[in-house]
């Protein structure tokens, strides 16, 4: 059967055991036409069949049963890298769990031996599945719900989606996540997030309240970070996006952007930052209010540290095929497969779109930054906002202190060698010390995106 499926043991067994009767009752040359037969139908050899039909066909037990190829210490790698992956699916481990091995194995958070490297390195995507199922069992994790939003229609520009094998970095899907809790009264924050359809490259800005000030503002920290240009901006219809002043904003950070919007009341179109709303915002805020100064900062301080672990560590999968196949009586069915996960500072890599010293930077800077210990940093910083006070009634934040240096009137000569308050350049970071325009301190009390990349 060469072009059909093959046959189990036990169904192999059992047409032998059928054929047994007709064997014993034939002659000769009979015999030689059925031992043909059953070798086409079982693929077996005629010395084979002729031993197996001459037995009892039971199944016996093996003598000596096989061992274990994964130890406990196969176990142990993976929790670790399973939490400096943020517990990511298998899917997207498979193929990349040696790299972060030999990484975490650099900064000291484990100990990898040439066997265990080979063995996470050989390991199969079933293995990886069955594992995580048996460390998954303690470790409960949120349940997540796509966000909803609704906006009114801004009739200038037009109307399109994204493709979704777009090859060229810079197309850019944007949105507004809301952070007001049961009531959506008062002012509260926001999460302004960008996503490069191409790459998965994502930024993310938290800001008090939806007017032009903090919008402007949060859009003008945006460009200084971004190490590679945008050559299209994709909102939803909501009106903190689509108005007059922005749009002149827009022309003037991203003079070579395109400007496009979804279909009213079509999410799906902009599906990509939709599902990173959920997976990058949600997942951490979840659905309580936020409405002060203080946790926007820190929401901010956050931000910065998950730019610098899901754009530099954080493997994702990117749809490489679609095919649709026709089924008698019912709808068509999509047959989807995806490309080997990699990191969206990879993907950007492989499109070399960077210059050389940019790419030598963002290398530098992945290479010196222990994952392990950025995601705990995340995690620290959390437990931290979940313990600010909202709001108290009647008192009116000031927004102004949640603005970038060129709105809160601090000298920016100190930051850029320029001494200008707005780059025509992106920033790249650098590690502290190193002769570059921006000085990047990880120290415990600089927030790190209070210096303008």
């Amino acid at each position: 059967m060469p072009n059909e499926e093959k046959m189990t043991l036990n169904e192999r067994r059992k047409y032998l055991r059928m054929q047994q009767k007709r064997y014993y009752a034939a002659n000769r040359k009979e015999r030689g036409h059925l031992l043909d037969e059953m070798g086409s139908v079982t693929g077996l050899h005629r010395k084979v069949l002729i031993r197996l039909i001459r037995s009892d066909l039971k199944r016996k037990l093996r003598r000596k049963q096989r061992g274990r190829t994964y130890g406990s210490d196969v176990d142990d790698a993976l929790r670790v890298i399973l939490e400096s992956y943020d517990g990511i699916c298998a899917e997207r481990l498979a193929g990349n769990l040696g790299k972060m091995a030999q990484q975490l194995h650099e900064h000291g958070e484990m100990v990898v031996t040439e066997s265990l490297l080979a063995q996470l390195q050989n390991i199969s995507l079933a293995t990886i599945k069955r594992r995580l199922r048996r460390i998954r069992q303690d470790e409960p994790r949120l349940k997540r719900s796509q966000p909803f939003a609704r906006n009114e229609v801004a009739r200038s520009i037009p109307m399109r989606r994204i493709a979704w094998d777009e090859p060229t970095p810079g197309h850019f899907e944007t949105d507004l996540v809301h952070h007001c809790g049961p009531v959506a009264d008062g002012q509260y924050a926001h999460t302004l997030q960008m996503l490069d359809v191409t790459t998965g490259w994502s930024e993310r800005r938290a800001i008090l309240g939806r007017s032009q000030l903090v919008v402007q503002d949060a859009f003008r920290r945006i460009r200084m970070r971004l190490p590679f240009p945008v050559l299209e901006i994709h909102p939803d219809n909501g009106t903190e996006f689509l108005n007059q002043p922005l749009t002149v904003v827009w022309a003037e950070l991203f003079p070579k952007a395109e400007l496009s919007r979804s279909r009213p009341y079509q999410k799906n179109d902009n599906r990509f930052v939709e599902q990173k709303n959920d997976s990058l915002v949600r997942a951490y805020f979840g659905f309580d209010r936020l409405d002060t100064v203080l946790q926007v900062q820190l929401m901010n301080q956050i931000y910065d540290k998950m730019w610098l672990y899901y754009n530099f560590f954080l493997p994702v999968l990117r749809l490489k095929d679609k095919q649709f196949l026709d089924q008698a009586g019912s709808l068509k069915k999509i047959k989807r497969r995806y490309d080997i996960a990699q990191t969206p500072f990879e993907r950007l890599s492989a499109r070399r779109v960077l210059s050389s010293v940019q790419q030598i930077r963002l290398e530098q800077l992945c290479k010196t930054t222990n994952p392990r210990q950025l995601h705990q940093e995340i995690q620290a910083l959390l437990d931290q906002l979940l313990r600010l006070p909202g709001a108290v009634q009647g008192n009116t934040e000031d927004v102004h202190l949640t603005l970038g240096l060129w709105k809160s009137g601090q000298n920016t000569t100190a930051h850029f060698s320029t001494g200008s308050t707005l780059a025509t350049e992106p920033i790249i970071p650098t590690p502290k010390g190193e002769s570059c325009p921006v000085t990047l301190s990880f120290e415990p009390t600089t927030l790190f995106g209070n210096i303008i990349f």
